[in-house]
């Protein structure tokens, strides 16, 4: 054996070992998750397989209740809903939260100081730290169609004719839902692309900026792909946000009227809970969950695509 091929040995021998020494820290964590999420999921799936109101013994009926889910008109016209609620969560508070950042970032901070802008990230972020269920009763007041304060400033402007039932109405109740959502949302990409524009070297705008470049064409042609890594994030986040939405709906509309604002979670929680359909609810949960486990493996495919193009 060639000293080269002992010395790679040696070295492939010691990642191993430095590898290995690394796995008594990763139990904790492994036993949580199996205990939290893994051994829940499998039971829920178990759950799903059988009919089941919540007390007694559950009746195996097999995939009876995902036979019945793909029929089920409600279930497809909650995903209808949700993919309203991933414009409000994740597409528009990702491309909202990417322009206030390169705004606070390449003009507030250059031209009033960090301190400003820093003040500016915090309004903007506080929605974030507000309990969804004030956030939630806020705007129900806001939005109420007697002296909610959306309808009177808008008499007091003169477009009293545009006062409305926003929530009460099936044709409004999802689009103020979603407005409401990027109210809630857009702090969080915020804080992120803001941190991660600390990390885009300032002589890339400098020189940018001497070339002539405009405000525009340096928030497109630097900060856009400079901060790729944090788009793919958020977006994933965010998107994985939206699709388990609960929270919002259960405070503003409880899914109605109507079922106008109906999401596969809240749905769940219908059968499960007002239904006690727990089989059903089960099945709406699994598919839930493996919808947002392959979308995460999709997501984070193109990321690692998108990182291996860049080396």
């Amino acid at each position: 054996m060639t000293t080269a091929t002992t010395k790679a040995a040696a070295r492939t021998g010691r990642g191993r070992r430095e590898r290995l020494a690394y796995l008594p820290y990763l139990i904790p964590g492994l036993l949580l998750f199996t205990g939290v999420i893994g051994v829940p999921f499998l039971m829920n799936i178990y759950t799903s397989l059988t009919e089941w109101q919540g007390v007694g013994t559950p009746k195996w009926i097999g995939l009876a209740n995902y036979s019945e889910l793909f029929k089920d008109g409600e279930f497809w016209a909650s995903f209808q809903h949700n993919a309203l609620i991933i414009v409000g969560m994740a597409i528009i508070p990702t491309a909202l939260g990417l322009v206030l950042a390169a705004l606070l970032t390449d003009l507030i901070d250059r031209h009033f100081g960090p301190r400003v802008a820093s003040v500016l990230r915090a309004c903007i972020y506080m929605p974030q730290v507000l309990p969804i269920v004030i956030g939630g009763i806020v705007w129900s007041w806001l939005l109420a169609p007697d002296n909610g304060a959306v309808n009177e400033l808008l008499k007091a402007v003169g477009l009293g004719s545009l006062a409305h039932d926003w929530l009460g109405d099936p044709n409004t109740a999802l689009y103020s839902v979603v407005g409401v959502m990027v109210w809630i949302q857009v702090g969080f990409p915020l804080v992120v692309f803001m941190s991660g524009l600390q990390r885009v070297e300032p002589s890339l705008y400098e020189a940018a900026e001497i070339d002539g470049a405009s405000w525009a064409r340096r928030f497109w042609h630097v900060t856009v792909p400079q901060i790729r890594p944090e788009i793919f994030v958020v977006l994933l986040w965010t998107t994985i946000a939206a699709l388990k939405v609960f929270g919002p709906i259960y405070v503003l509309t409880k899914g109605g009227p109507g079922g106008a604002t109906n999401v596969p979670s809240y749905y769940s929680y219908t059968n499960f809970f007002d239904k006690t359909d727990v089989g059903y609810g089960s099945a709406i949960a699994t598919v839930l969950t493996l919808i947002i486990v392959a979308l995460t493996v999709v997501f984070l495919r193109f990321q690692g695509r998108d990182l291996e193009e860049d080396r």
